[in-house]
C-alpha cells in the first residue's frame, strides 16, 4: 500500500500523468469549419458557481446561429475546477483538459480570453507550462 510514503517526482524531467477524468485548464472547442463552436446561449456563466465565466454576446456572422461570444473570459485562479460549465454547455463548446501545469507571472496571465482559450493545445511547439 502507499500509504504514509512519500513519493518526489523530478519535476520537469518526469512528468505528472493526470488520471483521464482529472479537470484542469478550460479550452474551447472549435467546430469543423475552425470557428469557436460556443453560441454564447451563458449556460456556463449561469451554472458556474465560482462566478469565474465573463461572455459577451453579439449576432452572429454565421447564418447557422444566432449568436457568439464577442469575448469570452474565465478567470483560471478564481475557478474551482467542478466541471459544471462542461456539463452545461449544450454545444460542447468548452471543455476541461488534463493540463495541470499552466501557469502564469501575474494575476493577467491567467484571465483566459477566447483566442488563449482556442489555442489550449494548438502548438505543440510552445512548452505546456506558461500562457
Amino acid at each position: 500500500s502507499m500509504a504514509g510514503k512519500v513519493v518526489t517526482t523530478q519535476y520537469p524531467e518526469e512528468q505528472h500523468v493526470p488520471p483521464w477524468n482529472y479537470r484542469g485548464v478550460h479550452r474551447l472547442n472549435k467546430d469543423e469549419n475552425g470557428r469557436v463552436k460556443c453560441v454564447a446561449c451563458m449556460l456556463c456563466a449561469t451554472a458556474c458557481p465560482a462566478h469565474c465565466i465573463d461572455i459577451v454576446a453579439a449576432p452572429s456572422p454565421w447564418p447557422d446561429r444566432e449568436k457568439y461570444p464577442e469575448t469570452f473570459v474565465i478567470d483560471e485562479l478564481r475557478c474551482i475546477y467542478c466541471g459544471m460549465c462542461e456539463q452545461a454547455c449544450p454545444v460542447d463548446a468548452i471543455e476541461l483538459t488534463t493540463l495541470c501545469d499552466r501557469t502564469g507571472l501575474s494575476r493577467e496571465d491567467m484571465m483566459l480570453d477566447k483566442e488563449k482559450l482556442l489555442r489550449v493545445f494548438d502548438d505543440p511547439t510552445r512548452p505546456n507550462t506558461q500562457f
